[in-house]
């Protein structure tokens, strides 16, 4: 089971890239910018589902925009990463932080300088 102070690599990846775009962070531009960024696919159920569990945890809000008849009428949600959601972010990169520091030198061939 899942702690609800813990988030996924998934969900990390999610609320860093909704960091990255700012107001402008909604399902299909998220979805782009992981993408572009990181060369991986994302399904748009994957995404909505992410995205929900990290909302039902505490760690974003989310707005409704104003409806297009681009969109038929229906309007886009945007995402906002909440407090909690950035402090468990600043958790998630100390811990991986203090991994890497922890990994003796050369014990990695691609890592032969100090990390």
């Amino acid at each position: 089971m899942v702690s609800r102070n813990n988030i996924g690599e998934f969900e990390e990846i999610v609320m860093l890239t909704i960091g990255i775009l700012g107001e402008g962070a909604y399902g299909l531009a998220i979805k782009k910018e992981i993408e572009s960024r990181l060369n991986r696919t994302v399904s748009m159920g994957a995404l909505h589902t992410g995205l929900y569990r990290l909302e039902e945890k505490g760690f974003l809000l989310s707005r409704l925009g104003e409806a297009t008849k681009k969109r038929g009428g229906k309007p886009k949600r945007y995402f906002s990463v909440t407090a909690s959601g950035q402090k468990i972010l600043k958790e998630v990169m100390e811990n991986r932080q203090k991994l890497w520091k922890g990994i003796s030198r050369g014990t990695f061939e691609l890592f032969p300088e100090k990390i």
